[in-house]
């Protein structure tokens, strides 16, 4: 009788681990799919884009005010 209980557990662990794993490798496969990887990059680069149009417009702005101070100045 032990050996049977045993022999269940250890079939039903095998049985939850293989599941498990095959769950796992499903959704790496998907995740490293050309699709998805492309779809990533895509957002990345789009990230990139709105943080060097931030940076510029910032660079802009603090041109405009020092090229202000400097023309200040040379008036005085």
């Amino acid at each position: 009788m032990r050996r049977a209980f045993w022999l269940a557990v250890g079939l039903g662990a095998g049985v939850t681990a293989a599941v498990m794993v095959n769950r796992w490798i499903r959704r790496q496969r998907e995740a490293l799919s050309p699709t998805n990887l492309a779809r990533q990059a895509a957002g990345r680069a789009g990230e990139v884009d709105g943080v060097l149009r931030d940076a510029a417009r910032e660079f802009r702005i603090g041109m405009a005010e020092k090229e202000a101070e400097v023309r200040a100045s040379l008036r005085e």
